[in-house]
């Protein structure tokens, strides 16, 4: 094909299973080109579609349009040149499975969530993005599985820690594990993220890798509210490992004996002054949860909020003067700011959702917090949430991704040191 994407179409219903193994006919030259496998609503230049697509220099993608006329998106995947690639619709949920050679289809990572109308299309398609060059493709063991799927009683879930440019929205997977991990920090010079699971805390760098564990010392029952000191020295974490009531600690940020802040617990790390002096967190004393702060050497805590029900997620503004926090005293969680003695308490958001850990970006202009829908109580996992995004001076809300998280998602600070990027993990329900 030359510039122009060429097709060959089937219809199907249900929930569909379709793979590949692709090769080009000339594998030298145009960059440019790619092969997919499409799954798409109909045949207009406009219809919603999701599919994989493999590019000649390796890249693996999954790209998506969710409403007709509307813009394509993509999530790359970290796998390079897979020999076999899949795509799969279970009800409404799209994700992508590859394969090097010889191996078996795995998840890439991500997904997204599109209702697709019966009987729609799916397809095989090739483009050479070049109108002056003719590129072949070669579909070979190709199989389709369509209708209802029998699947497990007892799913999978699948991590998957991602980035979103908050500009294009395009989505970029650095890690997918089977293991179940949370809360990802990104690092203060970009390089790397830190995250929690089973436990424990972990490095890996910023264009993927393998984790690698952080040595904590005593402190084995992390939980996801950790952060990083606004010099980058310095790691705190929340540990239940003493009394099974989780505490602050403060450690040195490669690894080492960590030093209690607080005496009292539960207490959850949420926030870090740009001084670097104070620590901001949520804590239930007397039955009641409540924004605390306490100096970064430890000593009294002081209470900041005072209203019933739960007020949780306190982060600093970049120039220091507020603290934001999620609170449901109105009855639905939503987001609120305080000066930073708790005076001038103010409601920030004010809509249907339950609106939870809100998070600045570096320059102050935005902040993104993650939204569930109005019936949903607390904040757990495995829920369709989105991340949303504010400008900080109030305006309109943009909705950045909608996917499957929640707890894990984004409880803990995760903006890019430039402002440009989000890091947060998505989940997939994967059914053996």
């Amino acid at each position: 094909t030359s510039d122009e994407l060429h097709f060959l179409w089937k219809k199907a219903k249900g929930d569909i299973s379709f793979a590949a193994n692709i090769n080009w006919i000339n594998k030298n030259g145009n960059p440019h080109k790619k092969a997919c496998l499409i799954i798409r609503q109909n045949l207009d230049t406009n219809s919603v579609y999701a599919d994989v697509a493999l590019h000649a220099v390796g890249l693996t993608s999954l790209q998506y349009r969710t409403e007709t006329g509307g813009p394509t998106r993509e999530i790359q995947s970290n796998v390079n040149a897979p020999a076999r690639v899949m795509i799969q619709k279970h009800g409404e949920e799209i994700y992508i499975s590859v394969a090097g050679k010889g191996e078996k289809l795995r998840p890439a990572g991500g997904s997204v969530k599109i209702k697709f109308k019966e009987p729609f299309y799916i397809g095989l398609g090739v483009c050479a993005h070049d109108n002056n060059v003719i590129e072949q493709a070669v579909f070979s063991n190709v199989t389709i599985k369509e209708g209802k799927q029998k699947m497990s009683e007892n799913p999978l879930t699948e991590s998957t820690l991602e980035t979103i440019n908050i500009e294009s929205l395009d989505r970029r997977v650095v890690y997918n594990t089977e293991d179940r991990i949370e809360a990802p920090n990104w690092s203060r010079d970009g390089k790397y993220f830190l995250f929690n699971g089973k436990g424990k805390i972990y490095k890996i760098n910023a264009d993927g890798g393998n984790p690698v564990l952080i040595n904590t010392g005593f402190a084995v029952n992390c939980n996801n509210d950790h952060g990083i000191s606004p010099d980058g020295t310095q790691l705190v974490i929340s540990d239940q490992t003493e009394n099974n009531g989780s505490m602050i600690y403060i450690l040195p940020i490669s690894g080492g004996n960590p030093k209690k802040i607080t005496e009292k617990s539960p207490s959850y790390w949420h926030g870090w002054s740009p001084d670097g002096k104070t620590l901001a967190y949520c804590a239930e004393r007397h039955g009641n949860f409540d924004i605390y702060t306490i100096p970064v050497e430890g000593g009294k805590e002081k209470r900041l909020t005072t209203a019933e029900g739960l007020d949780d997620g306190p982060e600093y503004s970049p120039e220091g003067n507020h603290i934001y926090f999620n609170s449901d005293r109105t009855g639905i969680m939503q987001i609120w700011k305080m000066k930073t003695d708790g005076t001038e308490q103010e409601q920030v958001t004010n809509d249907d959702f339950n609106n939870w850990f809100p998070h600045f970006s570096p320059d102050g202009k935005w902040i993104v917090f993650l939204s569930y829908a109005k019936d949903i109580k607390g904040h757990p996992p495995n829920k369709d949430v989105m991340l949303r995004m504010m400008p900080a001076a109030g305006g309109k809300i943009r909705v950045l991704a909608s996917l499957f998280g929640g707890q894990g998602t984004i409880n803990v600070p995760s903006w890019s040191p430039g402002g440009k990027n989000l890091a947060f993990v998505s989940y997939s329900l994967i059914y053996p």
